[in-house]
């Protein structure tokens, strides 16, 4: 079958939608991606895969911007109905962001089936628009902000696509820590780091007490405006740590790790629940919606990780909540379990077998943690 992915330019939408391009290819399908300019400069993904840019405008900016605005997406509609005409999707599967609109509408309007798959605990704004038309709605939490009760009947619990060398993270063993081995931290704040992070983490770490402190080993993604300041400040501390504006490794990394200090991203939070590490999360506090503090919950009820808001983010608190998860092996190998038990992942190939029968015009299947089941009908979500 011919598969259309259609996914805003950013990390978060990107990396899902390569994750299935993958998994569908794997499986003899043929995969195209329509996206934005962003999108295409994102390095080491979709580069087997045709790729095409649609005009798409973010609606907002008064009447003029709406206009504006208003005339990219039907541009891109247009497009997009010819790119169909010729390419001949059996199905097109949309990820959210701008680009995935006039993709998806397009679709609809020739008759082609559609899928949203929605990585954030909150439904985004372009999902939210398409809902009503799609087929089914992959999701990757269990209970999902801003999606109407109406829309529950095609909602499929997935989870978020995950790279498989993060997802058989979680089938090997922890790394071994006891009260003498090297305490292993990564931080990262996304593709571009956060300032944050910078300010906050090395004060934090410098205030554990000796017996941790002596055995840090830390890994941090910095942006490139703060990663001398931050360098300067832990060999000012005494703390070894490896310091980058871009972790191209970030499996190996995760890996690695005892515990991850980050943001509340959709793609963070799925792939340190299918790695099985803990974590201190930091939600984005002007992210949409905040939508990273719903992300951040279930992995936090679960006990899998610390939850810290922004404006409590300090050096003091930072440092207790690593003392607590950190302070025994038995306290740091139950935060890896619990982390572990609210991943996903097998969400890659779940989604693609939900795309295989919404395409093929069969009945969809239930999703479940142990995969597709043989009934008629989705999985029901969880009330909004």
């Amino acid at each position: 079958m011919n598969i259309t992915l259609a996914a805003g330019g950013t990390g978060g939408h990107m990396v899902p939608a390569h994750a299935l391009a993958a998994e569908l290819k794997k499986r003899g399908h043929g995969v195209m991606l329509v996206t934005d300019s962003r999108g295409t400069k994102i390095p080491a993904i979709f580069d087997d895969v045709p790729v095409h840019v649609l005009p798409a405008g973010r609606l907002g900016g008064g009447p003029i911007g709406m206009l504006k605005s208003v005339r990219s997406v039907l541009a891109g509609r247009r497009e997009a109905k010819r790119l169909y005409r010729e390419y001949r999707p059996d199905a097109v599967v949309g990820f959210g962001g701008y680009p995935a609109f006039p993709a998806l509408i397009a679709a609809s309007s020739l008759g082609i089936p559609t899928i949203i798959h929605e990585q954030n605990a909150v439904l985004g704004r372009v999902n939210r628009w398409v809902a009503g038309k799609a087929a089914a709605i992959a999701t990757a939490y269990p209970d999902v902000q801003k999606l109407k009760p109406a829309y529950r009947e095609k909602v499929a619990l997935v989870g978020n696509p995950v790279r498989e060398e993060v997802a058989v993270l979680g089938t090997m063993p922890f790394p071994d820590y006891d009260d003498t081995a090297p305490l292993k931290i990564l931080v990262t704040g996304g593709s571009q780091g956060a300032t944050i992070l910078g300010q906050v983490v090395p004060e934090g770490l410098g205030q554990l007490p000796p017996r941790l402190r002596h055995r840090l080993q830390v890994v941090q993604q910095c942006r490139p405006d703060d990663i001398e300041a931050v360098r300067a400040k832990y060999a000012e501390l005494g703390i070894p740590a490896e310091l980058s504006t871009y972790l191209s490794d970030m499996p190996a990394k995760i890996g690695d790790a005892h515990l991850i200090i980050g943001r509340a991203g959709a793609s963070t939070i799925a792939e340190l629940t299918a790695a099985g590490r803990p974590a201190i999360l930091v939600p984005l506090p002007i992210a949409t919606d905040d939508h990273q503090t719903f992300n951040a919950r279930e992995m936090a009820k679960a006990g899998g990780a610390r939850m810290i808001p922004q404006p409590q983010f300090t050096p003091e608190v930072l440092a207790e909540q690593i003392a607590v998860i950190a302070g025994d092996s038995q306290a740091m190998a139950n935060a890896a379990a619990r982390a572990l038990s609210v991943g996903r992942p097998h969400a890659t190939s779940d989604l693609a077998d939900l795309v295989e029968r919404i395409a093929g015009g069969l009945s969809p299947l239930v999703v479940g943690p142990a995969g597709l089941q043989p009934e008629p009908r989705l999985a029901m979500g969880a009330p909004a």
